[in-house]
C-alpha cells in the first residue's frame, strides 16, 4: 500500500499522515497487515447514500469547490431572499383544519400571537368548510402573516373566497401580501389524493398573475413522493419535473415564462439527517435556477420553498423521540434555506388523544421547536451557514447531479405526466422503498424506539391506531410486530414470552444477553432472563416459565462445550423451538435433535424472524 507521498504536490500536507494513522488503526481492528489494506484506506469508511452518493470520513481543501454566488442572486443556492430579516429568520408556519370555523379561528389567532408567522389552512374537503374561509380568517392580517391554502379538489371554490377576502382588505403594498393558493394536480396524481385537475391550475394561475398581491397559484408537492418512499434526488428530480409539466402546461396556454416561474412553490420533506436535509433544500434551488436559465429566465428561477418535517420518520412507538427528529429536521430546513417551515407534531402518526396530551400541547411543542432554533440559537440570522463547508457544499453538488440525472430519465420518459402514467416513476420509487424497508428489516438502519432499544412496558395503541398508514413509515413493519403483540396482550395478561439461557460467566454471555433481549423487544416479544444457568436448572427454567421458545447465549466457544447439553435439556422440558444467539458455525458439529432450530445474528431479516415466532408463539 503506497501511504507516503510528496507533500508539496498536496493541497492538504497532513492528509498523508492523517492516512497513515487511519490505516494503522484500520489494520489492528481488521487484524491485518498494514499491506494489506488499499491504497486509500480511508475509503473503507466511505458511507453511501440511498442515492447511490459517497459521504467520506474526511473533507478537506482537496473537496473545495468553486464560491457560490450571494443569496439572492443566480443560482439561489444560498437562498432566494438577500434582504431576509435576520431578526425574524425563515417563517414559521402551521397547519389548521376542521370544520368548526370560528374553533380553527381562535386557533389561528393564537398561534399567531405566539409565534406563527405563517397560516397554512385546510379548506374544504382537508378542513374548513368553503363558504366559512372567511369566518376562520376573520383577523388575520394578510401583509404580516402570509397564507397557504390546502382545498384539494375544491381548490377553485377556496381561491374565490380567499380573493374575495383579498379585495375587501386595505393594504399600503398589495404586493406584500403573500398567498400559495397550494394547487396540487400533478403530485397528488402520483399519491391518488384528490385534486383539481391541470385546467384548473392554470385558470388559478392566470387569475393569481392579474391581482396586485404576490398570489402563487401551484403547489409542485414533492413530500407526496416522499411519503411514498422516494430518496432525496427522486424526490428532487421528480419534483422538478413536475414544475417542468406545469410551465409547459402554463405556456402553452400563452402565460409568459417569467410569470410562469412566478407561480410555482415548491414542498420538500424535511428527515433527521441534518446535512441531507441542508443539501436537500440548497440542491433544490440550484436545479430550479438551471430550468429558468435554460428557458432564457435565470432571474426568475428563484420558487420559495416550503418544508415539512418527514411523515415517513416518525414513529408511533415511543413517539416522545419524534421531538427529536422533528428538531433535526427544522433545524437542517432553516440552515438550508427553506423560506417557510413546518414542524408536524410529535404525535402525528397517532389518533387525537391517542397519548392523553391534548392537540393544543401537540402544536404548542412543535411550534416551540422552531421558535428555540429561532429565537434562543438565532439561526436565523446567518443566511447559508453551511455555504463553504467542504462537505456540505460537496454534499449540495453530488446531490444536484444525481437529482438532474433523474430528471433527465424522467424527461426521456417524456416528461413526469407520462412516467407517471407508464408507472416508471412509481417503479423507481418502489425500488428504492423496498431497499429502505430491507435495511431497517437488516437493522442496518436504526429506528430508535422501534428497532432498537424498544420499551416493551409502552401502554398498548388503541384499535385505531393500528389502521395502516398511506405513508412508508420507516417503522412500519416493526410496528406491524408491536401490534400483534399488543393484541395478544390483551387477550393473555402478558405478551408473547421466550426464555433467555445464558450460558457460562457473565462476561461470556452479557453482550449477546442483552442484544438478543432487545431485538426480541423490537419484536413485541418479552425476553425472561433467569441469570446464569447450567446443567438440569436449564430445563427447570423452561418449565417455570413454560415457554415454548428459547434462546441460547454465550460466547462462541461456550457453544462449542456447552451448547448441547442445554438444547437436550430444553427440548426436554418441552421447549419446540430452540435458537441461538450467534452464527451457526459456532456449533457446526451437532446434528439432529441437539441442532438449534435457527440463529440470530445482526444479519438476519429481523421483521421476518419475529414474524415467525409470533406465529408460534400465537400472536
Amino acid at each position: 500500500m503506497a501511504i507516503a507521498s510528496d507533500p508539496s504536490a498536496d493541497p492538504v500536507p497532513e492528509y498523508a499522515a492523517w492516512r497513515k494513522g487511519v490505516a494503522g488503526v484500520l489494520a489492528k481492528a481488521r487484524r491485518v497487515e498494514v499491506s494489506e489494506l488499499p491504497a486509500e484506506p480511508e475509503r473503507l469508511l466511505d458511507v453511501t447514500t440511498y442515492d447511490g452518493l459517497t459521504v467520506a470520513p474526511l473533507y478537506t481543501r482537496r473537496d473545495e469547490l468553486p464560491e457560490q454566488a450571494l443569496p439572492g442572486r443566480f443560482p439561489f443556492v444560498r437562498g432566494g431572499d438577500a434582504t431576509r430579516d435576520v431578526l425574524r429568520g425563515w417563517q414559521v408556519a402551521q397547519r389548521f383544519g376542521g370544520a368548526d370555523a370560528a374553533a380553527v379561528n381562535a386557533e389561528i389567532l393564537s398561534a399567531l400571537d405566539n409565534g406563527v408567522s405563517t397560516v397554512w389552512l385546510g379548506a374544504g374537503e382537508r378542513g374548513v368548510p368553503v363558504a366559512d374561509i372567511p369566518a376562520a380568517l376573520r383577523g388575520v392580517l394578510f401583509d404580516l402573516a402570509p397564507l397557504s391554502l390546502d382545498a384539494g379538489a375544491d381548490a377553485a371554490a377556496a381561491a374565490a373566497q380567499v380573493f374575495a377576502i383579498l379585495d375587501e382588505t386595505r393594504v399600503a403594498e398589495p404586493a406584500d401580501v403573500q398567498v400559495a393558493l397550494g394547487v396540487t394536480p400533478l403530485t397528488s396524481r402520483f399519491n391518488g389524493t384528490t385534486h383539481a385537475d391541470l385546467d384548473t391550475a392554470v385558470d388559478l394561475a392566470k387569475q393569481a398573475i392579474a391581482r396586485p398581491e404576490t398570489v402563487r397559484a401551484i403547489t409542485v408537492c414533492g413530500v407526496a413522493l416522499h411519503n411514498a418512499g422516494a430518496s432525496d434526488a427522486q424526490e428532487l428530480g421528480a419534483a422538478i419535473a413536475a414544475g417542468l409539466d406545469y410551465l409547459r402546461a402554463l405556456t402553452g396556454a400563452g402565460v409568459d415564462i417569467a410569470d410562469a416561474l412566478g407561480q410555482l412553490v415548491f414542498r420538500f420533506a424535511a428527515t433527521d439527517d441534518q446535512f441531507a436535509t441542508i443539501a436537500k433544500f440548497r440542491a433544490g434551488r440550484r436545479l430550479w435556477s438551471r430550468v429558468a436559465q435554460e428557458l432564457g429566465a435565470p432571474d426568475f428561477g428563484n420558487a420559495p420553498q416550503h418544508a415539512v418535517t418527514s411523515a415517513a420518520m416518525t414513529t408511533q412507538r415511543d413517539p416522545w423521540v419524534n421531538l427529536l427528529r422533528t428538531t433535526l429536521a427544522a433545524f437542517g430546513a432553516g440552515v438550508g434555506g427553506a423560506d417557510l417551515v413546518t414542524v408536524q407534531p410529535f404525535d402525528s402518526a397517532l389518533p387525537a388523544g391517542e397519548l392523553g396530551v391534548s392537540q393544543a400541547f401537540s402544536q404548542r411543542m412543535a411550534r416551540n421547536t422552531q421558535l428555540l432554533l429561532l429565537e434562543e440559537s438565532h439561526l436565523g440570522h446567518v443566511q447559508d451557514p453551511g455555504a463553504g463547508s467542504w462537505y456540505v457544499e460537496s454534499l449540495t453538488e453530488a446531490l444536484a447531479e444525481r437529482a438532474w440525472a433523474f430528471l433527465q430519465e424522467l424527461e426521456a420518459a417524456g416528461g413526469y405526466t407520462a412516467a407517471l402514467d407508464s408507472g416508471l416513476l412509481a417503479d423507481r420509487v418502489a425500488a428504492l422503498r423496498a431497499q429502505r424497508e430491507s435495511d431497517v428489516a437488516h437493522r442496518k438502519t436504526a429506528v430508535t424506539g422501534v428497532n432498537e432499544f424498544p420499551d416493551l412496558g409502552e401502554k398498548p395503541l388503541s384499535e385505531a391506531a393500528r389502521v395502516p398508514s398511506p405513508v412508508a413509515r420507516y417503522s412500519a413493519a416493526f410496528e406491524a410486530l408491536r401490534d400483534r403483540s399488543d393484541v395478544y396482550l390483551a387477550g393473555h395478561d402478558s405478551r408473547p414470552q421466550a426464555l433467555l439461557v445464558p450460558l457460562g460467566t457473565v462476561a461470556e454471555h452479557n453482550v449477546r444477553v442483552t442484544w438478543t433481549g432487545n431485538l426480541l423487544a423490537s419484536g413485541g416479544i418479552e425476553a425472561v432472563n433467569p441469570g446464569p444457568l447450567t446443567g438440569a436448572a436449564i430445563g427447570a427454567a423452561a418449565t417455570a416459565a413454560g415457554v415454548t421458545v428459547a434462546v441460547l447465549c454465550s460466547s462462541d466457544a461456550r457453544y462449542g462445550t456447552d451448547a448441547a447439553a442445554a438444547v437436550d435439556q430444553l427440548r426436554a422440558a418441552g421447549v419446540t423451538t430452540v435458537l441461538l444467539a450467534g452464527p451457526e458455525k459456532a456449533v457446526a458439529d451437532l446434528t439432529g435433535a441437539q441442532r438449534p432450530d435457527g440463529f440470530l445474528t445482526a444479519r438476519i431479516d429481523a421483521v421476518a424472524a419475529l414474524s415467525g415466532l409470533l406465529e408460534k408463539l400465537g400472536a
